[in-house]
């Protein structure tokens, strides 16, 4: 495992592919995607890595927040690698085996453990705005753009892309972004659903790291635990069983419980353990 020091900062390299890069810091890890020459559009094997490195780190419960990001500060990332569809989405059944691959990237990222954060600079496109929607929290920078611009190329979303992307904005938002192919601001993003929170473009990188500070500090039990209520009652409209409301109070049984409520009490900053 490479190690690299940057000033006070130490970051572990913890898994690389040539567009996808994971490095951890603390307990805060980041996945970039990595292809800035092409604004950080994505390959069938960049979704394809991208679903593992998640799935990977989902099941380290020493992580506490993922920050995704594009490489450099011009894209977020620009949706999929147009150049290779010719010989990897060529036809209905090659649409088929790609969309299975971005399915699975954006499943992974959605019930991924930990709480994640995109940090959202320049152009946030096609299958990059897929990933943002995909994230729990989404900070984006003033001079970010969005769009969808995929009737120009003949094809609509499937539903697992439209999906995320349909339950953060809702229908008349997305029907707008899909069936006019524009591409919005920041401003319309924010007041949209879209962005979480907006930064001034030299503020976003300190306010989302902060902000990943502010949750790796938080009880990892409370932030894993909310995220699974969260994609229950989003996702499955049935009545909740007995063992689901039990399983929300649960928690209050573990020592991270005791720990809160001690140190709130005594006015000391919590040591959480996660368990």
């Amino acid at each position: 495992m490479d190690e690299q020091v940057a000033g006070a900062v130490v970051e572990r390299r913890i898994d690389m592919s040539e567009l996808i890069e994971a490095t951890r810091d603390g307990e805060i890890l980041t996945i970039t995607l990595n292809n800035p020459d092409k604004r950080n559009a994505l390959t069938m094997q960049a979704w394809a890595q991208l679903a593992y490195t998640l799935g990977q780190i989902s099941m380290d419960e020493t992580v506490r927040c993922i920050v995704i990001r594009g490489a450099g500060d011009k894209a977020f990332a620009a949706g999929a690698d147009i150049s290779e569809f010719s010989e990897v989405r060529a036809n209905a059944e090659q649409a088929a085996e790609y969309g299975k691959a971005t399915a699975l990237a954006l499943d992974a990222l959605v019930n991924c453990l930990h709480p994640t954060i995109a940090l959202i600079q320049g152009a946030c496109t096609g299958g990059g705005l897929e990933i943002a929607a995909a994230c729990d929290i989404r900070i984006a920078n003033e001079s970010s753009k969005f769009g969808v611009p995929i009737s120009r190329l003949g094809f609509p979303f499937a539903y697992p892309e439209l999906e995320p992307v349909m339950k953060v904005v809702g229908r008349a938002n997305v029907l707008d972004l899909l069936l006019s192919g524009r591409i919005i601001g920041a401003e319309e993003a924010l007041r949209m659903g879209l962005v979480t929170q907006l930064v001034a473009d030299e503020a976003v990188v300190k306010a989302v790291y902060d902000l990943a500070g502010r949750m790796a500090a938080a009880a990892p039990l409370s932030m894993r635990y909310t995220k699974k209520f969260v994609n229950r009652l989003t996702n499955n409209p049935a009545p909740l069983s007995a063992d689901e409301l039990a399983e929300s109070y649960a928690p209050c049984d573990s020592e991270d419980y005791a720990e809160g409520v001690r140190a709130f009490l005594a006015k000391e900053k919590p040591a959480f353990k996660g368990r």
